[in-house]
């Protein structure tokens, strides 16, 4: 595990390969003396923090030089030479490195935390795994498309222990999907040793458990990665299909600077250091004499000086001043106006079920770049018959059949949102969605505030309880996601509003979860215009107006105080359905309660960290004067929710409402 001896480096090269071998060397260069300036910098105190790519710089490098200018490369914190290579300015660069406004996340992000459109790169997020699945994504649009380009992602030996790497490995596979998955193995998770992290010696053993071809070459040899890189992507723009690639390599310097290197075997450093890709291809290139050792130093010169100039000029800029609105400002791309209904459109009778399907319809004939995702949505129709049908109308390609892997199929939504398309990404229950929990909450809703990257993916969600199916379908799960800023969060209670705010979704750049009462699915009709149109989210609906109290709900909750309503017409409440929880239609809630000035929020889910408690915070803050009664919470059970009808029946809301409601009448 420890070789203190390793073969020293060996490059196979012709006068034929003279003027390759040349500009490989020119690009290693750059970010090895970008290294050596950061560690200077570093102990200055001029940046705060530094992940260190020393002595692995082939790997990116090699591969980034492999792919055309236009193909996707989806990186990790060890990838500075890609950035290179793809000629990212290092003014910017070095503006991201120390959290300035000119960085590619205006001081948002750190480190290698972001991405360039323009120089077609994805970034990571720190969680290590997610970027497979969305590269997963961009090479679908590709093959679906019928464009003849291959896409790049990294990952480490210690990353590759995520459950994103088999979920994203196995769908590229089952796909067909033209990734490079390269593993950078350099033999350490921050300090733990491989043998702690995997039971094989290589990572060839991975691919063909997945049904691809794997391949193992020496990291720190420049001209083996370029040419395997590169004989691969050709392959596979040809034969579209994903491949695993093991460079294998070492970290020379710590996790990042502050965590050292104290771990390592005595020796280990030294040994690895006689391999060091610039070093020892540098003195190739001399020994050849395609490079002399002047024309060398006076390389390495010039972009020590087009380092410190970038650098001092990054020093020189502003730091970042608080801007709330500006912050808030870019949370969300620009969304469109809502489209009403044509002036002559007919309607006709529909179940919820029903007007969703319309609106998922009607969407994929006004967007032909949209895709629909999902566990068995495609010729089975899905487990609740919304696409029943819709392969015949628009291809098994465009209404795909998932594997069971939420994370991957999540992440490659936002990758065809990368490559200008648009996705749907069905849950078989909201339940389900806690396995793509991270694409959601750290991927999809912080990109676009990052760096300006637009997550054009709705996320449906069957929900809800009332059905006896037990604490692991009747979730509601809407207030996880409401926490999150960046996230839209849609929950119609009528077919007419379903259909709608789904076509709103889809028309919507951001991420959109869009939640689907499971009971109300074929209990409840409506007459629905036919034919496209949107309403506007964020637009709550006052469905009967009252004066003596105020009930705010949404989804199930509707029908509750509608229910209670007609059955206590003496109470004059007015009902209003928030149909979307962000964003809220904070303006209507306040003119409701201080017209009523008794205030009760209902909800489906479980009381404690809901969305009814901040509502009731919002009134009470802003509505204090006009309210003759403490805001009231009605919520379900703090428990899981149970099997048994009797017990469900005792756990929801609906059991204490009216109840709750008599007493703030009576205050």
């Amino acid at each position: 595990m420890f070789p203190k001896n390793l073969p020293p480096l060996s490059f196979d090269a012709t006068a034929a390969d003279q003027e390759l071998c040349l500009h490989l060397y020119r690009h290693l260069l750059r970010p090895r003396m970008i290294e050596e300036k950061m560690l200077v910098a570093l102990r200055q105190g001029r940046i705060s923090k530094w992940f260190s790519s020393y002595g692995q710089e082939a790997v990116s490098v090699g591969t980034a030089l492999a792919m055309q200018p236009d193909e996707t490369i989806l990186t990790m914190h060890r990838n500075l030479g890609v950035f290179t290579a793809r000629e990212v300015p290092l003014f910017r660069l070095f503006s991201q490195f120390q959290g300035k406004l000119t960085g590619f996340t205006k001081g948002r992000d750190r480190s290698f935390h972001f991405g360039s459109k323009e120089h077609h790169l994805v970034g990571m997020i720190s969680h290590l795994g997610p970027q497979l699945g969305v590269a997963d994504g961009i090479a679908l649009s590709h093959k679906l498309k019928k464009e003849k380009k291959a896409t790049l992602v990294f990952t480490g030996d210690g990353g590759a222990s995520e459950g994103d790497f088999h979920e994203a490995l196995n769908v590229a596979s089952v796909w067909g999907l033209p990734v490079l998955f390269v593993v950078e193995n350099n033999q350490w998770g921050l300090s733990t040793p491989s043998r702690e992290q995997f039971n094989f010696d290589s990572f060839l053993v991975k691919g063909p458990a997945y049904g691809m071809e794997a391949h193992s070459i020496d990291g720190n040899n420049i001209l083996d990665v370029y040419r395997k890189a590169k004989e691969l992507t050709e392959s596979m723009r040809e034969n579209p299909r994903p491949v695993l690639l093991e460079c294998k390599t070492f970290r020379v310097r710590g996790h990042e600077e502050a965590s050292g290197t104290k771990y390592y075997p005595e020796g280990l450093i030294d040994a690895w250091s006689e391999r060091d890709p610039v070093d020892a291809f540098g003195a190739f290139l001399e020994k050849k004499k395609w490079l002399s050792a002047k024309e060398r130093e006076t390389w390495k010169q010039e972009e020590k000086e087009a380092i410190q100039q970038a650098l001092e000029d990054a020093l020189l800029e502003p730091e970042p001043v608080w801007d709330e609105a500006a912050e808030r400002a870019d949370l969300f791309a620009p969304s469109p106006a809502s489209v009403t209904p044509a002036p002559n459109a007919s309607s006709k009778e529909m179940r919820l079920i029903d007007a969703i399907s319309d609106g998922l319809r009607e969407s994929m004939r006004r967007h032909p770049e949209l895709v629909l995702m999902g566990q068995d949505i495609g010729a089975y129709g899905g487990v609740f018959k919304v696409t029943d049908g819709f392969v015949n109308e628009f291809g098994a390609e465009r209404v795909r059949n998932t594997p069971l892997c939420e994370a991957a199929i999540l992440g490659a939504g936002l990758g065809l949102s990368v490559r200008g398309m648009k996705a749907m990404v069905e849950m078989q229950f909201s339940d389900f969605v806690t396995e793509g929990f991270t694409q959601i909450v750290n991927n999809l809703a912080k990109i676009h505030w990052r760096w300006g990257q637009q997550a054009d993916v709705v996320v449906r969600m069957p929900t809800g309880a009332g059905v006896a199916a037990g604490p692991f379908h009747s979730q509601s799960t809407e207030a996880w996601f409401a926490h999150t800023p960046g996230l839209k969060v849609v929950y119609p209670a009528f077919p007419a509003d379903a259909k709608g705010l789904l076509c709103a979704a889809f028309d919507d750049p951001n991420p959109v979860l869009f939640f689907e009462h499971k009971a109300l699915y074929r209990s409840l009709s409506q007459s629905v215009p036919e034919g496209y149109y949107s309403l506007p989210l964020g637009e709550a609906a006052v469905l009967r107006e009252g004066c003596q109290a105020t009930v705010i709900t949404y989804g199930m909750g509707v029908h509750w105080a509608l229910e209670v309503a007609n059955k206590r017409p003496e109470w004059d409440l007015e009902i209003i359905d928030l149909r979307t929880i962000q964003p809220l239609d904070w303006k209507t809630l306040e003119k409701s309660a201080q017209k009523t000035g008794r205030v009760l929020v209902l909800q489906e889910d479980v009381l404690f960290g809901g969305v009814a408690s901040d509502i009731a915070a919002h009134i009470n803050e802003r509505c204090f004067e006009f309210l003759d009664a403490p805001v009231v919470r009605v919520a379900s059970a703090d428990t899981p929710i149970p099997f048994a009808a009797s017990l469900e029946k005792g756990f929801l809301a609906s059991y204490k409402f009216e109840n709750s409601l008599e007493k703030l009448i009576a205050f």
